[in-house]
């Protein structure tokens, strides 16, 4: 939260070590919150009240020229454009258990800025404690992606974010609960009106859709280090580090092809032929939403990007260690699969036998650990407009707890 009123640091600060901000006596009692009138870090703003992104690979050009994992490749396009108020109400938002059916889970319980953006477990827990079938993907640059969801099925973050509001064991709401419960809140109705000026009356569902977006198109983790590396600082990588990037560039591993930089990630479904957990029923993937056999197992590439900080991997969590995961590539085609799954499964291409080496498996991991950058990781509200405690702020036990 970017507070420059000193006076509401302050109020908030108080509240929060008197221990009684979830109380709607201390709500009323502080300061009226304010949206910021300046935008996120990385963005610049326009004279039209527009937050535009900005970074070092404006400059650069696309893939073409550059070679599979070149350095300096473009940036796709990315959702920007917001007004830092509708970026700041999105933030509210999203740590507000307000939006839940129950009022148990904010969007944060799975997407945790402590937790990459994920929640640290194999599969996500929902609403009555519910388990949702696969993980909580990290939400870091989700702003350049054009399909989300681990299947593909969204074409943008609008579409995207009514899956775990609606969803019976997400978040358990529904579009009617949602209007009534942020229209019912004066405080969100100011708040709505700040940041949508010229609308007058109750929020509607496209303003709460595009306040979330906005938000979250402001999640950007492009300063690692290898990203000075890339940017010609040599030193920002070790010598193993740099041995690792040039394995992960090779025709042998063929990392770089489908988790390109500098997102590390195509944006493509992949067949790679992951098994299950025990006890697990198949997850057709893909295949099932587009009706393409072809696609049977086949998720979305996901980003690299602070991946030390997500594990555990795939979509339902099958390997504990980035390792496990990095190993699972070299073993051969298919090798993880039970014969009749492997029968129906069309395997990228990519997925071989690099016959890579402990050392080489070893390098790779380190190459990935400088995949981290989380210098513009938002804070989380001391208090959100409902009254209701926010939701995001885990405690380092908890964090360990939440991992196991």
């Amino acid at each position: 939260m970017r507070m420059k009123n000193p006076i509401l640091w302050a109020t908030a600060l108080a509240a929060t070590l008197s221990g009684s901000m979830a109380t709607g006596a201390s709500t009323a009692a502080a300061a009226p919150i304010e949206l910021a009138s300046d935008c996120p870090p990385g963005f610049e703003l326009a004279d039209s009240n527009q937050c535009r992104l900005r970074t070092l690979y404006d400059g650069y050009k696309s893939l073409e020229d550059k070679g599979v994992g070149g350095l300096r490749t473009a940036l796709p396009a990315v959702r920007d454009g917001f007004s830092p108020q509708q970026i700041d109400l999105g933030r509210y938002l999203f740590f507000d258990p307000l939006l839940s059916g129950d009022n148990s889970l904010s969007c944060a319980s799975c997407h945790h800025p402590q937790l990459g953006f994920a929640d640290g477990r194999a599969t996500s827990i929902g609403i009555g404690g519910a388990e949702v079938p696969r993980a909580a993907p990290t939400l870091w640059n989700v702003g350049f992606l054009q399909k989300l969801f681990w299947d593909a099925r969204a074409d943008n973050l609008e579409q995207q974010m009514q899956g775990p509001l609606y969803s019976e064991v997400e978040m358990g709401s529904n579009p009617a609960q949602l209007l009534a419960d942020i229209g019912g809140s004066a405080d969100y109705r100011r708040l709505f009106g700040e940041a949508f000026p010229g609308h007058r009356g109750q929020p509607t569902l496209e303003q709460i859709y595009t306040a979330i977006a906005a938000f979250e198109s402001s999640l950007v983790s492009l300063n690692s280090r290898y990203d000075q590396y890339a940017h010609g600082y040599q030193d920002a990588l070790n010598e193993k580090e740099k041995e690792g990037l040039n394995i992960f560039r090779s025709f042998v591993a063929r990392c770089a092809e489908c988790h390109t930089p500098p997102l590390f990630t195509n944006q493509q479904i992949a067949v790679i032929g992951v098994n299950e957990p025990e006890g697990r029923k198949f997850d057709p993937g893909a295949a099932a939403v587009f009706d393409n056999p072809t696609w049977h197992g086949g998720f979305k590439v996901p980003s690299l990007r602070n991946i030390v900080k997500t594990a555990p991997y795939m979509h339902s969590g099958t390997f504990d260690t980035l390792r496990d995961a990095a190993e699972f590539y070299t073993l051969g085609r298919g090798h993880a699969l039970p014969d009749e799954e492997k029968q129906r499964m069309i395997l990228h291409w990519h997925i071989w036998e690099p016959d890579l080496s402990d050392e080489e498996i070893d390098r790779l991991v380190d190459f990935m650990g400088t995949l981290t950058d989380e210098m513009f990781i938002p804070r989380t509200p001391v208090r959100v407009p409902s009254g209701l405690a926010p939701i995001g702020n885990l405690p380092e036990a908890l964090q360990i707890q939440a991992r196991n």
